[in-house]
């Protein structure tokens, strides 16, 4: 409950950083008003870009950085204020929190970056090495704002923060929102060209990031309908050789019953008495294997708190976390998670992740577990440290007896992914250099 009015109160912050910029500089935005057209054009591209927007690793990122870099150097700090608030309008309909910080958010990078541009005019327009510096402030204090309010948000320091979204695709995406945003403010020059070449910069970035986001898509469903193919082709196939292998035990099972010990002598009974055993004994074990190929989901009828799964889960590996001192963080969703599930099923994916994960990081290593939403379903995350999972790898992760720790069965991940299928649910792999996280996404409780 701290952590979601600070959440809350970090925008009112902001808000108040904005209004001691603008009084600040309110001389100057009365001197230098801006062309009413050129700040509506800019209001109206910052909404529509923000609607658009790109997965990128653990993140997701908008067009908005192009309209707010462009405002910076284009007008005066009042109205980059009201552009940064126009941003906000693509954020309707994602919640109150991301609705409230995209405005305070934007708001203030926008007057901050128009704040220096007004400290580094002159009589003639901005040099490209002004406006350049521009951009850059505007970027550093993008990625500085946005990893402060996570922060605040999620309960993650801000190094992890920056640890988990500043990948390669990031830089990159970041570099081309300055190219882009660099080209508007040379083109948008009051003329109609100006705003006819301004709005084909947008519309091609727009087209571009719908191409990017289209490929990701169809590359992450790629990837989840392969798993689901090999893991249904390993469970048919499990399945069919414990079929016929319990046919064959139970007609072994038989054979010996109607085997009297009294009429052998002691030798061949003791034989006898052990071979009947260990025939039990794999019947047993063929029946469980039987079982866990394809599980069988048993619905509990109240549903399923994963803040309260997480929390237990958690407590059981503690010993097993000891022994390595490794160090367990537990962040429990400040919002409601409830699921649809059979508790003990999914208690034993949860055991196996987080077994999974202590055993691949280092001494001393961090493992966290999370319960959230993801698109708006409920889900929890196992999140390590550890050296992450080779891209050779990567497709044969839900194969039965598929391990790259010495002495493990492979069957942990196996057995949990259909687990999670039979819950109608995805269990996601996402990791790289800095470790691994793999991510349950379940179908919320619907009574």
């Amino acid at each position: 409950m701290n952590r979601n009015r600070a959440s809350y109160a970090y925008p009112g912050v902001l808000a108040v950083f904005v209004v001691a910029l603008i009084s600040a500089t309110f001389t100057y935005d009365l001197t230098h008003q801006d062309e009413v057209f050129k700040v509506l054009f800019l209001m109206i591209a910052a909404a529509i870009l923000n609607l658009a927007s790109v997965r990128i690793d653990r993140g997701r990122l908008t067009l908005s950085g192009l309209a707010i870099g462009a405002t910076a150097i284009l007008v005066n700090p009042l109205d980059a204020a009201l552009v940064g608030l126009a941003i906000s309008v693509g954020a309707i309909g994602r919640g109150s929190w991301p609705l409230v910080t995209n405005a305070a958010v934007y708001s203030a990078i926008a007057s901050l970056g128009a704040t220096v541009a007004l400290q580094l005019h002159s009589d003639e327009n901005l040099t490209l090495g002004a406006r350049v510096l521009i951009l850059l402030v505007v970027n550093v204090a993008t990625i500085v704002l946005v990893a402060l309010g996570l922060s605040i948000r999620t309960g993650e320091s801000i190094g992890a923060v920056v640890r988990h979204n500043l990948s390669p695709s990031f830089y990159l995406a970041f570099a081309y929102f300055g190219l882009a945003a660099l080209l508007i403010s040379y083109v948008l020059d009051g003329s109609a060209l100006g705003y006819l070449l301004a709005t084909i910069v947008c519309v091609l970035a727009l087209a571009l990031t719908d191409t990017i986001a289209g490929r990701r898509v169809r590359r992450v469903l790629e990837s989840e309908l392969s798993d689901a193919d090999r893991h249904l082709f390993h469970s048919r196939a499990v399945e069919g050789v414990v079929h016929n292998l319990r046919n064959h035990m139970a007609t072994a099972v038989g054979y010996l019953k109607e085997i009297d010990p009294r009429r052998l002598d002691p030798v061949d009974r003791e034989s006898i008495e052990t071979a009947t055993a260990a025939a039990n004994d794999a019947v047993s074990v063929l029946r469980t294997l039987s079982q866990g190929a394809t599980p069988r989901v048993s619905y509990a009828a109240e549903p399923v708190d994963l803040n309260e799964l997480i929390t237990r889960a958690l407590g059981m590996a503690r010993p097993r976390a000891r022994a390595k001192e490794v160090q367990l963080a537990l962040r429990e969703s400040p919002d409601e998670v409830k699921v649809r599930a059979d508790p003990l099923l999914l208690r034993e994916v949860i055991t196996n992740l987080v077994n999974n994960a202590i055993d691949a990081v280092p001494l001393n290593g961090h493992v966290e577990l999370k319960a959230g939403r993801r698109n708006g379903a409920p889900s929890f995350s196992v999140a390590d440290d550890g050296p992450g999972v080779p891209d050779e790898h990567r497709h044969h992760l839900f194969e039965p007896h598929f391990t790259t720790k010495e002495g493990g069965t492979g069957l942990g991940l196996f057995m949990s992914y259909g687990i999670v299928r039979e819950h109608q649910g995805e269990l996601l792999y996402e990791g790289g250099r800095r470790g691994a996280v793999f991510t349950v996404v379940l179908p919320p409780f619907s009574g």
